[in-house]
């Protein structure tokens, strides 16, 4: 599944494309990928809205329209992809916005007619059928209940140490849970919790002060290098990015730890793989 890095990455790719763009038609292909509202009122209220702002929350993709925003959460397979000219729909395009560049404003007072320029689509491709398409005016009813960013001023070491004593709990499934936290997933949390030297069954309200510093630190350090690196490449629905090259500890079981060369283990915690050094990130006594 796409992470905060990935979801940035595809964000600033589309971003110079689709601004100021209008949609003029969506053809919905699987019904089911839509979340609200029905197919047939999002096809008429999403015509002819302009693209004001392309941007992220956590893990979804935002589109700020005119009078709406459309939010596409990318799941386990998902991508978005903005072709230019005309296009021949592919077995797996759930959902094909297409485009036109709005007009200059020497052409403006001739009426829609003048729109047509190079004719351009977003297409939202997904094998699996597991993502989801929003147009909604109020974002808030799908993103209210998602935790901070991570580059929030909100997310400081401080808030974190207070929130992982607030629950009770292992700390590899509460940095998954998207309330607790927005954007960490499988990847990065194992990174991040490498990097800080934390096991990933450390019970949440055993972290101290300290810890909580390094490991603000360290969810900050993995999540940027990520972006720098346009994210990760490990499956074929990933495209152009090189962060898996520079892992520490994901996807690398039998594998020398970079920093005390303990071969990297792999355990299942709350159903998901799990990746950590046991040298390095031995489970500590409690306070």
């Amino acid at each position: 599944m796409p992470e905060l890095p990935e979801v940035e990455t595809i964000v600033r790719k589309l971003r110079p494309d689709l601004l100021g763009k209008i949609i003029q038609e969506a053809d919905l292909r699987w019904a089911r990928t839509l979340a609200t509202p029905s197919p047939r009122k999002f096809k008429e209220l999403i015509t002819g809205q302009q693209i004001q702002e392309v941007t992220r929350r956590a893990k979804y993709f935002i589109l700020r329209l005119s009078a709406y925003s459309l939010l596409i959460h990318l799941r386990m397979s998902g991508d978005l992809f903005f072709k230019e000219g005309t296009i021949n729909p592919e077995k797996h395009d759930r959902l094909i916005l297409r485009l036109l560049s709005a007009p200059s404003s020497e052409h403006s007072d001739r009426g829609r007619s003048n729109l047509v320029h190079t004719a351009a689509s977003l297409v939202f491709n997904d094998t699996r059928k597991f993502g989801r398409v929003w147009l909604t005016e109020n974002p808030e009813e799908v993103l209210g209940k998602l935790g901070p960013e991570p580059f929030s001023r909100r997310f400081t070491p401080q808030w974190l140490h207070a929130a992982l004593h607030s629950k009770h709990r292992q700390l590899k499934p509460l940095l998954l849970d998207q309330t607790f936290l927005a954007g960490l997933g499988n990847i990065y949390t194992d990174e991040a919790l490498n990097l800080a030297k934390l096991n990933p069954l450390t019970v949440s309200d055993t972290v101290t002060v300290k810890q909580a510093e390094t490991l603000h630190g360290a969810i900050r350090k993995v999540l940027k290098e990520g972006i720098r690196r346009n994210g990760a490449s490990i499956d074929w629905v990933y495209r152009g990015g090189e962060f898996q090259n520079y892992f520490r500890v994901y996807d690398r079981e039998g594998r020398p730890c970079p920093v005390c060369g303990t071969k990297i283990q792999r355990i299942v915690v709350g159903q998901r793989s799990t990746h950590f050094c046991p040298k390095c990130q031995e489970i500590r006594n409690p306070r």
